[in-house]
C-alpha cells in the first residue's frame, strides 16, 4: 500500500516549486551569469529559452511525476521498464547531489556575512572596501566551512519533516516575503547616480557581446534557475492530487522566476554601475555591490540584514527540492525512513563540498581545466549535466508516453484543449531537444570543423 505524501494545498505546490525554481538561481547566479555573458542579450537568449524550452519541458516533467506517483528512478522504470532509461533519474540524482555540493557552500556565504552585519562587521565600510572584505570571508577555511555545515543541518532539519509539514511550510512564510522586500530593493537601487547605465546594460541587447559559450550559459541558466533536467519537478509533482492544474502551475512558477530574474538585475546592475564595479566580477557579485547599495539607506544595514535572511531563505527553498530528489529516491516515499536519510545524504552532500567550500582560500590554486573546484563543479552541472538531462526527458515523454496519455494526464485539473496540448508536444518533441542539440554542438566548436569560422 503506497504511503506516498502529498502537498497540502495547490498554492503550497507552487510555492515550493517556484522556491526552488528561484534560489540562488535567479538571485545569485542571474546577475554574474548575464554580467559575463553581455548583459541585455544574455536575458533575450535566456528568456527565449525559457519559454520555448522550459515552459514545455516543465509541463512534462509534471506529467511524468503526476502520472507516476513515484521516485524519479522508479518513474523511468515504470514507463520503460526492462530499458536503461532509469539512468535518466539517476543522472538527476547525481546532478542534485553536486548542485548542492557548491550550493550549499553559497548557502554558507550567505550565513558568515548574515553574522557579520548582524555583529556590525559591515557598519561604516566605503563601497570599496566590501570587495576586500568579502575576498577574506570566504578566504578563511574554518567559517566557510562552518558556514557550509550550517546551511546544509538547516536543509537536513526541514526536509526530514516532510513534505507538509517542512517543505510547504517554509515555502508559505519564505516566498511571499522575498517578493515584497525584493521590490523595495530594486526602487531604491533605481535612485542611485548612474543606475540608468546599469538598465541599458540589463535590458538593452547588444549582440555584438554574444558568443557561443554566453549561449550555452544561457541554456544553462534557463534549465538551472527552473531546476529542469535533473528530475526534481518529476519528484515534486509525484506527490500532487490529479486535481492541480499543471499548464497552470508551470506559468505561474516560470512567471514569478522571470520576474524574480529581472528584479536581481535590477536590484544588481544599476549598483555595478553606479560604484564602477565590473558587471563581469563573477559569483561574487551580489556580495559586493548589494551592500554598497544598502549602505546609501537611511538604516541600511537593517535592510541589508533583512535581504540577507530572504536570501537565505531563497537559497533554502531550492535545497530542499534538490535533497528531496536523492532522500525520495532512497526512501521509494516510505516516511519512516525520511530522517535517517535526510541526515545521512545532507552529511555525504558536506564531505563532497569541502572542496568548492575551499575553493576561494587553501585550494585556490587546485585548478582543473583552468578552473577552480567550484567553479569546475558549477560548469559540468550548469551546462553539461543539466542540459543533458533535460534533452533526455525531452526525448523520454513523447517516445514512451502515447499523446491520449499525455493529454489526457494534462487535462486533469485544466481545462486545455487539443490546440494547446499540440502546440506543447511538438516543442517538446522536435524544437526542446534540437536547439539543445545545436547548442551544445556550437558550444562545442563542431561547426569550425566543417569550415565555420
Amino acid at each position: 500500500m503506497s504511503q506516498q505524501e502529498h502537498w497540502k494545498s495547490k498554492v503550497g505546490f507552487v510555492l515550493a516549486a517556484a522556491g526552488s525554481a528561484i534560489g540562488l538561481g535567479a538571485i545569485w547566479k542571474f546577475p554574474y551569469v548575464a554580467g559575463t555573458g553581455g548583459g541585455g542579450a544574455f536575458l533575450l537568449i535566456f528568456l527565449l529559452f525559457t519559454l520555448l524550452l522550459g515552459v514545455p519541458l516543465l509541463i512534462g516533467e509534471f506529467i511524468l511525476g503526476r502520472k507516476s506517483q513515484s521516485d524519479a528512478i522508479t518513474t523511468y522504470k515504470l514507463f520503460a521498464p526492462q530499458t536503461n532509461w532509469h539512468l535518466t533519474g539517476r543522472i538527476g540524482v547525481v546532478i542534485s547531489f553536486l548542485v548542492l555540493s557548491f550550493y550549499s557552500v553559497v548557502g554558507g556565504w550567505i550565513i558568515l556575512y548574515l553574522f557579520k552585519a548582524v555583529t556590525g562587521g559591515i557598519s561604516g565600510l566605503s563601497e570599496e572596501q566590501f570587495g576586500p572584505l568579502f575576498g577574506g570571508i570566504i578566504a578563511d577555511p574554518i567559517s566557510t566551512l562552518i558556514g557550509q555545515l550550517l546551511f546544509m543541518l538547516m536543509t537536513i532539519i526541514v526536509v526530514a519533516q516532510g513534505i507538509q509539514k517542512g517543505i510547504e511550510v517554509a515555502s508559505k512564510i519564505m516566498m511571499p516575503v522575498l517578493f515584497i522586500l525584493f521590490v523595495l530593493i530594486v526602487i531604491r537601487s533605481l535612485t542611485l547616480d548612474g543606475a540608468m547605465e546599469g538598465v541599458r546594460f540589463l535590458l538593452v541587447p547588444d549582440f555584438t557581446q554574444l558568443t557561443s559559450e554566453s549561449i550555452l550559459f544561457a541554456l544553462g541558466q534557463a534549465f538551472f534557475t527552473l531546476t529542469l533536467g535533473a528530475s526534481v519537478m518529476v519528484t515534486y509533482a509525484s506527490y500532487l492530487p490529479k486535481t492541480q492544474n499543471l499548464p497552470g502551475s508551470a506559468f505561474s512558477i516560470i512567471t514569478m522566476n522571470i520576474i524574480i530574474v529581472l528584479l536581481a538585475g535590477l536590484a544588481i546592475f544599476p549598483g555595478v554601475f553606479s560604484f564602477g564595479f565590473e558587471p563581469d566580477a563573477g559569483p561574487t557579485l551580489i556580495f559586493t555591490v548589494l551592500p554598497a547599495v544598502f549602505n546609501q539607506l537611511p538604516f541600511g544595514i537593517l535592510f541589508f540584514i533583512a535581504f540577507l535572511i530572504l536570501f537565505l531563505f531563497a537559497a533554502l527553498t531550492s535545497a530542499f527540492s534538490m535533497i528531496e530528489i536523492i532522500v525520495a529516491t532512497m526512501t521509494k516515499n516510505d516516511p519512516t525512513k525520511r530522517k535517517k536519510f535526510t541526515w545521512i545524504i545532507g552529511i555525504a552532500i558536506f564531505i563532497v563540498g569541502i572542496p568548492s567550500c575551499l575553493s576561494y582560500g587553501v585550494m585556490a590554486d587546485v585548478k582543473l581545466f583552468d578552473k577552480t573546484v567550484f567553479d569546475l563543479v558549477d560548469y559540468a552541472v550548469s551546462n553539461v549535466l543539466m542540459p543533458l538531462g533535460a534533452l533526455l526527458i525531452s526525448i523520454f515523454i513523447p517516445l514512451k508516453l502515447s499523446k491520449t496519455d499525455l493529454f489526457n494526464e494534462m487535462k486533469q485539473g485544466s481545462n486545455v484543449g487539443k490546440l494547446f496540448f499540440n502546440s506543447w508536444y511538438y516543442l517538446l518533441k522536435y524544437v526542446t531537444p534540437i536547439a539543445i542539440i545545436i547548442v551544445f554542438l556550437d558550444a562545442l566548436g563542431v561547426w569550425r570543423l566543417f569550415g565555420d569560422k
